[in-house]
C-alpha cells in the first residue's frame, strides 16, 4: 500500500510593501522529490488553495531538473478545508517566511495536526514550517509541542536575516514558550531532530535530511 502524504504550504506573498515572501522553494521541492522517490502519493494544499507565491530569495538562476514536477504542483493547490485527514499517513510543513503569517491560528490546520498527533501519524516540518504548530492544542488542552524535542529556524538565524523585527513573533521563542524542548545548532547548520514520529529541520540547509528522516519515521 502506498503512503499518502499531505503537504501544507503558505499563501502569504509579502511581509510588507518592501519585503516579498512566500514559500521557500527548496524546502518544498526537496521533500516532494524524496517522497515521490519512495512511491508516496503526495497531496499539496494551502489555506486558500490556488497558486503558491515563492520567496524571490529562494530562486536560483536555474532550478534542478528533478524539481519540475514539484514546481508544477505549485500552480494550483487544493484548499486545506477540502482535506479528509483520515486519508493521510503523515503531514509535512515546508517553510518560507510566509508561513509565519498564515499557518498559525489556521483552524483546519490545527484540527489536522491534532488528528495526526493523536493518531500517532508522522508530523514533519522544516525551517519556518513549525509556525503551523503554534497554539495547536490537543483534545486534553495541552499544546502540541509540549514536551516535544524539536527544532526550527532559530531566533539567531532570524536576527541574521534582518527580518526579526518584521515577524509577528520569534518562532524558536514561541515554541519554547509552549513547552517544546528546542534543540538548535549553529546558524545555517544542516540539523534535524527526530522525536518519535515528530520530525523537524532547522533551516533550508536541512530540507533533504528532514525529508529522509520523515520517510524513515513512516517506516
Amino acid at each position: 500500500m502506498s503512503k499518502n502524504i499531505l503537504m501544507v504550504l503558505t499563501n502569504t506573498e509579502k511581509i510588507d510593501q518592501d519585503h516579498p515572501t512566500g514559500l521557500w522553494l527548496s524546502e518544498f521541492a526537496e521533500p516532494y522529490v524524496e517522497f515521490k522517490r519512495n512511491g508516496y502519493e503526495v497531496t499539496v494544499v494551502s489555506p486558500k488553495g490556488g497558486g503558491i507565491p515563492l520567496d524571490p530569495n529562494s530562486l536560483g538562476d536555474e532550478q534542478p531538473a528533478e524539481w519540475k514536477e514539484a514546481e508544477e504542483q505549485l500552480l494550483k493547490t487544493e484548499q486545506l478545508s477540502s482535506v479528509v485527514f483520515d486519508h493521510f499517513d503523515g503531514v509535512f510543513l515546508p517553510g518560507g517566511h510566509g508561513t509565519m503569517f498564515d499557518l498559525p491560528n489556521e483552524p483546519q490546520l490545527q484540527d489536522g495536526l491534532a488528528h495526526f498527533a493523536e493518531n500517532n501519524k508522522v508530523i514533519g516540518a522544516v525551517c519556518h514550517g513549525p509556525a503551523g504548530f503554534v497554539d495547536v492544542e490537543l483534545s486534553d488542552g495541552t499544546f502540541l509541542v509540549k514536551g516535544k524535542k524539536l527544532t526550527s529556524f532559530t531566533d539567531e538565524e532570524e536576527k541574521e536575516t534582518g527580518l526579526d523585527e518584521l515577524m509577528p513573533f520569534l518562532l524558536q521563542s514561541k515554541l519554547e514558550e509552549q513547552g517544546a524542548h528546542f534543540v538548535a545548532q549553529g546558524n545555517w547548520a544542516d540539523h534535524v531532530v527526530t522525536d518519535g514520529k515528530f520530525i523537524t529541520g532547522q533551516n533550508p540547509q536541512s530540507s533533504q535530511k528532514t525529508a529522509e528522516a520523515f520517510v524513515k519515521a513512516l517506516g
